[in-house]
């Protein structure tokens, strides 16, 4: 590898806001806040949506979709109810 063209790894607390938890990992990503880690050192901080402690697909968790006001907006679009061919 070329010296001086790769980013610069660091570690980098990553807080996932929907689960409220925390991970030390190693990351070339920037952040405005550090937080305080329980090794007493401070570390770069930044805030994410969803990680693997709130996504659905590794929690197990589904979330419910509204399949009724699909199917009306179906029937409205096109006039016609939806019928099953056997």
């Amino acid at each position: 590898m070329r010296s001086g063209i790769h980013p610069t790894s660091r570690p980098v607390v990553f807080r996932d806001r929907a689960a409220g938890t925390h991970f030390l990992t190693r990351s070339t990503a920037t952040a405005s806040q550090t937080i305080e880690w329980a090794d007493g050192n401070t570390y770069p901080l930044i805030d994410v949506e969803i990680s693997s402690a709130s996504h659905p697909v590794y929690t197990g968790t589904t979330r419910v979709v509204d399949t009724a006001g699909r199917v009306e907006r179906f029937q409205r679009r096109y006039g016609h109810p939806v019928t099953s061919r056997a």
